[in-house]
């Protein structure tokens, strides 16, 4: 399913939400009713969502491009449990540790409820990868910045078909990204070490404040950040999807932030400047 058909199945679930919140009355709420259960609205919403998915079968052509896929494994129980490989081999640290069986699964939404998820590349090139039908092998990362640890979801293509294949759990730091989650995980919490990491001069793309439709392009100072930053930078738990992307040593990453179902898009390019990230750009 593309972002746009889910887009449009999201749209659905929040009309039927609305039509079951308000009801087939003209009688006015009593004063002491205004204040509404968000959790419970929440969950009804999720769970309209979650049933939209179920009932609209995959296309055959989702399996073409693993987005597509993936959106429906996200949101599809029934889908989800069936691409799974039992017993789903769970590795800790390169060592099997352990395996899942069928009725032991328990269901993941990924980044759905957040409504965004982020991606993170050495260069422009490897996101081409998002839209290359060749790809075979796809890992999805969850990262736990309290824990330090990266918990990998692998995809592999069998018979034309995605289906999950292994767990793994690895030290956060073991990796070619290790030194970018360091300096995101303070500069995504610390607004000081934001202004700190910022270049000379910072390029940006933005939404003009008089104009939604419209975009403003130019450069800020440091101080200036509070006022231009994105509305949202990621923290706590974030994720990146590996289409095949080999990460090296760069001294760039480009870090993306794409909406689920209202197809926002941030991303903010950072440099490494004398053994320090420096935010260089960004556009959102």
């Amino acid at each position: 399913m593309k972002k746009g058909a889910f887009f449009i199945l999201f749209l659905v679930a929040c009309t039927a939400i609305s039509y079951t919140t308000t009801g087939c009355t003209d009688k006015k709420p009593a004063a002491d009713s205004v204040a509404v259960d968000t959790g419970r609205v929440d969950s009804v919403v999720e769970d309209t969502m979650e049933t939209i998915i179920e009932q609209t079968p995959m296309p055959k052509a989702a399996d073409e491009l693993f987005d597509d896929f993936f959106f429906n494994f996200c949101g599809n129980r029934k889908l989800q449990r069936s691409r799974i490989r039992y017993p789903l081999p769970v590795y800790m640290d390169g060592k099997v540790s352990s395996h899942i069986a069928q009725k032991e699964w328990k269901i993941d939404h990924f980044f759905m409820n957040q409504g965004y998820y982020t991606l993170i590349f050495d260069n422009r090139k490897q996101m081409n990868l998002m839209k290359d039908t060749a790809v075979n092998h796809v890992v999805v990362e969850k990262i736990y910045f309290s824990q330090k640890r990266v918990k990998q979801y692998l995809f592999n293509r069998v018979n034309g078909q995605w289906m999950l294949t292994s767990l793994n759990f690895k030290p956060m730091y073991e990796n070619q990204n290790a030194s970018f989650w360091r300096f995101y995980e303070r500069f995504s919490t610390d607004s000081a070490f934001q202004v700190e990491s910022m270049n000379d001069l910072v390029q940006f793309t933005t939404t003009d404040p008089d104009d939604e439709f419209r975009q403003i392009e130019g450069s800020m100072a440091p101080e200036q950040w509070p006022s231009f930053k994105p509305g949202l930078i990621p923290s706590g738990i974030i994720y990146n999807i590996i289409y095949g992307q080999e990460y090296q040593q760069s001294s760039q990453k480009i870090f993306v932030i794409r909406g689920i179902a209202n197809g926002q898009e941030e991303e903010l390019v950072f440099r490494k400047r004398q053994g320090r990230w420096k935010l260089m750009s960004f556009n959102g």
